[in-house]
């Protein structure tokens, strides 16, 4: 094959999804990422792993030198692939599902939305 670009780009994209959904939200063998994770503490780094979005842009800009074939291609390479992999992470997650509220017919109570008890600076009303 004489240009090989968009099958590089396609693995550099899955590369890049990979790495980062497994250092943010996998376990990993004997548990591995999940101890590395909380070894990282609070951090910068910490803080890194705990957001897809942010990981990918690290984990792409390497990998990015692998499909790139100048400083100026590397750069827009290096923000499509954190683009991709998170377009294929949101792909991958559950729909958010908006449920209307239910309606209270006229004497029943719910209790989910009431106080059971009142505070100390709270007054019982009568």
């Amino acid at each position: 094959m004489k240009d090989d670009f968009w099958f590089d780009f396609i693995i550099a994209v899955l590369a890049t999804w990979r790495l980062t959904h497994l250092l943010t939200s996998e376990d990993g063998p004997a548990n591995i990422f999940v101890r590395l994770r909380a070894g990282l503490g609070n951090g910068f780094f910490g803080s890194l792993v705990d957001c897809f979005y942010c990981l990918s842009l690290w984990i792409a800009a390497p990998i990015a030198l692998y499909v790139s074939k100048s400083t100026l291609s590397w750069f827009f390479i290096w923000i499509a692939l954190s683009g991709a992999a998170c377009l294929l992470e949101r792909l991958g997650q559950e729909p958010v599902i908006i449920q209307p509220l239910t309606k209270i017919q006229e004497g029943e109570t719910n209790n989910a939305m009431l106080r059971t008890e009142t505070s100390s600076n709270e007054q019982p009303v009568d």
